[in-house]
């Protein structure tokens, strides 16, 4: 069957999807009671062929130019220009999409990833950006922040202790350097919420087709990084004692369904470690369960800091790696019939 898809419906404005304003759900969800009728959409509970959107911290902090983290590409407007594409993919696919899931960053300003965090030895916090190695924390370049040990409920021994083993786990994993960000995706700030048109596009779903967006909280840890949706940077402390663990639930929900496509930001960072965490999973288990997941790669960018750092040619190789393990790279405006193994009923 070809699905060319829906129309885009009007309220849509691709020049919004850069700027913050707020949703007016009643009048959203009226005009998406009326697309459905209009368009015949089901309800999701009538899908015979179940695909799930996971929308990875597709949020202000991350989306909107000015913001804490803005993931601007190479192009310097990457998110934005991605969530116009991903606004009208949620839109022109409404029908197929049974359910959506969105992960959202969340975070405390006391956590191992932000600047108070550390210092050195003449009191100082490290710039956003500064990378922190397992040398560094071992010739005392930076140390614990013994100030924060109250509020953290710790002894200032342990907060030692647990930063020498941390960054020493982070290397024997072969993961990314420690890396001090700006303060960001703060719970209860405005940098947490969805970005709005995604919201938007979100709500208008879920009214058209009677299903629950299924929120996944994640990053509010207080002595790891969880870039991954699935499972925290590191899972446990210096003493043995879990600091986080994997989403299970989500990970066997995720499993249920026919197609899960994959979204969001950032292509080098949560992006790709939630979809690196999902392959593991896979191939722990049944390695053809590949061949269901979709990556959107035109909604999706990597960390760039001009003159900073830039992330573009790591996420390719890790999209390059997803692909040769059978995991679909595809396009949001290349028709769903288009895909690989799509099945449309």
């Amino acid at each position: 069957m070809t699905h060319r898809g829906l129309p885009i419906p009007p309220h849509f404005d691709p020049e919004k999807v850069g700027r913050v304003w707020r949703v007016d759900y009643q009048a959203i969800a009226a005009a998406a009671r009326q697309w459905a009728r209009k368009h015949g959409i089901r309800p999701a509970s009538a899908d015979r062929y179940a695909l799930c959107l996971v929308l990875v911290d597709v949020q202000n902090t991350f989306c909107i130019p000015g913001f804490e983290l803005f993931v601007g590409g190479r192009s310097g407007t990457g998110a934005v220009d991605d969530n116009i594409r991903l606004c009208r993919f949620i839109y022109q696919n409404m029908d197929r999409i049974t359910l959506i899931a969105p992960t959202m960053d969340t975070h405390h300003a006391m956590q191992i990833f932000h600047p108070v965090f550390f210092v050195d030895a003449d009191g100082r916090h490290p710039d956003p950006f500064t990378r922190i190695t397992a040398a560094d924390i071992q010739n005392g370049k930076w140390t614990f922040n013994r100030d924060l040990a109250f509020a953290l409920g710790i002894d200032k021994a342990y907060g030692k202790r647990h930063l020498a083993h941390y960054v020493q786990a982070l290397e024997a994993g072969g993961r990314y350097d420690l890396t001090v960000w700006p303060y960001h995706a703060m719970l209860g700030g405005i940098g947490h919420a969805l970005v709005s048109a995604v919201e938007e596009a979100v709500f208008f779903h879920g009214m058209a087709r009677f299903s629950r967006p299924d929120f996944q909280i994640k990053g509010d840890r207080t002595f790891t990084e969880n870039y991954s949706v699935l499972r925290p940077e590191v899972t446990q402390g210096p003493d043995g004692a879990p600091i986080g663990g994997k989403n299970v639930a989500f990970i066997e929900r995720l499993m249920t369904f026919d197609a899960v496509v994959i979204a969001g930001q950032a292509k080098s960072h949560c992006l790709a470690w939630t979809i690196d965490d999902l392959l593991t999973e896979i191939q722990q288990g049944d390695r053809r369960l590949a061949k269901k997941v979709y990556l959107l790669e035109d909604c999706t960018s990597p960390v760039v800091i001009p003159g900073v750092i830039d992330y573009t040619d790591q996420a390719d190789a890790a999209f390059k790696r997803f692909s040769d393990a059978g995991m679909h790279v595809v396009r949001s405006t290349d028709t769903l019939s288009a895909w690989p193994g799509i099945r449309l009923e």
